[in-house]
């Protein structure tokens, strides 16, 4: 039996809203975005999280339009660029009602010593500052390779997030908990740890290896996701599978009834 239907954490309350990551079912959007964007309707998502060049196009805005759907979180990759293309990015973003694009990835190479994440506190800082100019916000979403980097019996990731406490606060965190789980640490320590900076969070259930077929729907893997939920009752809750053995649009369609089951939703 999953941990996650027997938790015996505090009871969460549906107090955040709940989206979905679109790059969950991207087979489905390149084949029909339309359908797909009112096949999650059915289901009762309000919200999705796109990513890529999807999240930007005119044909995604039309289908989410059309179902009243919101995308308040969107995935783009902007670390490190220059102000002419994150004024573009943010200033689209902007146009489509997304008020926090999140940078999904680094590499690891980044994350290996203290002045590696400072560097990539001040990338998101400089980006922050642009993407104010639009009223939208920017935040930093985590795999595995920035917990299993220890410096000095930190994590880089809570390093990033200490340093961004310090010299740029509006910078949030989107957590990956199954990726936190992979990287050797304990998803709802981490949550409690981090605070307000976490405005957004992926649940994810399986058994929290590295092969992305082993994740599943949520409340049938081993992650405890109640408790996950508990940890950050604010944040909004992201349904996501990278990739699973199964149909994944099944496997969303079964996490969303758990956590309704849950009172999560």
């Amino acid at each position: 039996m999953s941990t996650s239907a027997t938790s015996t954490g505090p009871a969460p309350r549906a107090s955040s809203q709940v989206s979905v990551q679109l790059y969950t079912v991207r087979e489905a959007l390149a084949e029909d975005v339309a359908g797909t964007v009112a096949r999650l309707a059915a289901l009762g998502f309000t919200s999705v999280e796109p990513f890529g060049p999807l999240a930007l196009s005119d044909e995604l805005a039309a289908a989410l339009a059309e179902h009243d759907i919101s995308a308040p979180t969107m995935h783009q990759g902007f670390v490190g660029q220059d102000d002419d293309a994150l004024d573009a990015l943010f200033a689209a973003a902007a146009r489509r009602g997304t008020l926090t694009v999140i940078d999904p990835h680094t590499p690891p190479d980044r994350w290996r010593t203290r002045e590696d994440v400072e560097a990539v506190a001040a990338e998101l800082a400089a980006a922050a500052g642009v993407a104010a100019r639009h009223g939208v916000r920017v935040g930093y979403h985590n795999h595995a390779h920035e917990l299993e980097s220890d410096l000095d019996g930190t994590s880089a990731f809570e390093v990033l997030a200490q340093r961004l406490a310090d010299v740029a606060p509006e910078v949030v965190l989107e957590v990956d908990t199954y990726w936190v789980a992979v990287g050797g640490h304990d998803p709802v320590a981490l949550l409690q740890r981090l605070g307000d900076q976490v405005v957004a969070v992926h649940l994810k259930d399986g058994p929290a290896t590295a092969d992305v077929l082993d994740q599943v729907a949520l409340g049938q893997g081993t992650l405890p996701v109640t408790d996950i939920a508990a940890a950050a009752p604010h944040a909004l809750r992201v349904i996501e599978l990278d990739d699973s053995r199964g149909d994944r649009f099944t496997a969303v369609a079964d996490g969303l009834s758990f956590l309704r089951e849950q009172g999560l939703a």
